[in-house]
């Protein structure tokens, strides 16, 4: 358990104080249109990456959380929130009912084959990225009320 424990910490840490680049994928929008990662997200502005599925209830939970606060958060910063949706070439299609349904304000993406998912190392979801010039800044897993909050905190902290 100990060791468990130290490995995740160290996990934790990398990821909270490494700048990685952000890989260069292309990325579906619901038309079928590619849109490559880098042309997105290599600017000045603050960019929210959330990546999410229509199976994960926590993800689904952020998502909705964010939802609530978004309006005030682009009041006091100028940022754009991408949520890039990992679901399989089975399931994604929930991806766009779902979306319609809950009204999300976010430019939603689709990583069907999970290549930038897997571009990025990680292996769970919700994955939470801060993005700026083309760099993570901020990364953070998972999801609990509250956390929206904390990358708030975050956005403020980043945004000069």
């Amino acid at each position: 358990m100990k060791r468990f424990i130290l490995f995740f910490l160290l996990m934790f840490c990398v990821n909270s104080f490494s700048q990685k680049q952000i890989p260069s994928i292309d990325l579906l929008d619901f038309q079928g249109e590619k849109i490559n990662t880098t042309d997105l997200l290599n600017n000045e502005k603050l960019t929210i990456l959330s990546l999410w599925a229509t199976w994960c209830v926590p993800c689904i939970k952020e998502l909705d959380a964010i939802n609530e606060v978004y309006e005030f958060w682009k009041e006091d910063i100028d940022f754009e929130l991408i949520a890039i949706s990992v679901d399989d070439s089975r399931s994604h299609r929930r991806a766009q009912a779902l979306v319609n349904g809950k009204e999300w304000p976010y430019k939603i993406l689709l990583d069907v084959n999970q290549d930038f998912k897997r571009a990025l190392g990680t292996s769970f979801i919700p994955q939470t990225l801060i993005i700026k010039n083309g760099k993570i800044l901020y990364q953070h897993t998972g999801y609990q009320p509250g956390d929206e909050n904390y990358l708030f905190e975050k956005l403020t902290e980043y945004e000069n």
